[in-house]
């Protein structure tokens, strides 16, 4: 088994995270641009006090944390996120309605970024996805991922896609 299979253990390239993009309990349908920032700082904190372990609606789920450089701040800026895998490739999309979360143009900026996989710390590059190597994979993510083809349906812009490659 690769070290992202071994990481990863359980998960399969369509197991759903739990909740779904419509349930009003889940936290992207409850929480404002003013909460989200004290909602993310509580799961990381549980997330590394836990070895990767999160509770609440996202108990049983995959998680990680990615640290990306600021694309304006230069700071490091640090996000939980569900990953999904197709075979063993890891990518990493986003439920923000508005606009590309700032992980997301962080990443096409500054590709170096640090992966938290459950009590390990490993570098990784993430890669935008564009073209055609966007609109195969969106094809592939929107058949498989119910909560993401749902979320498609309610905005105008394409869902974010970034391949994410440990190092």
């Amino acid at each position: 088994m690769s070290a992202i299979g071994a990481t990863l253990s359980g998960m399969t390239e369509t197991t759903p995270e739990p909740g779904s993009y419509d349930d009003p309990e889940m936290p992207w349908n409850t929480l404002t641009a003013e909460t989200i920032g004290d909602w993310n700082t509580k799961v990381i904190a549980e997330f590394r006090a836990n070895a990767g372990a999160v509770g609440g609606v996202y108990e049983g789920g995959t998680m990680i944390l990615l640290t990306t450089t600021g694309a304006r701040s230069g700071r490091p800026h640090t996000v939980p996120l569900s990953p999904m895998l197709r075979g063993e490739q890891m990518y990493l999309s986003s439920f923000i309605e508005k606009a590309y979360p700032a992980w997301w143009h962080n990443a096409r900026r500054e590709p170096h970024v640090t992966v938290e996989i459950g009590d390990r710390t490993v570098p990784a590059v993430a890669r935008v996805l564009e073209g055609e190597e966007y609109d195969e994979f969106a094809r592939w993510v929107l058949q498989n991922n119910p909560d993401l083809a749902a979320f498609q349906a309610t905005v105008d812009r394409p869902i974010p896609l970034v391949e994410l490659t440990l190092e």
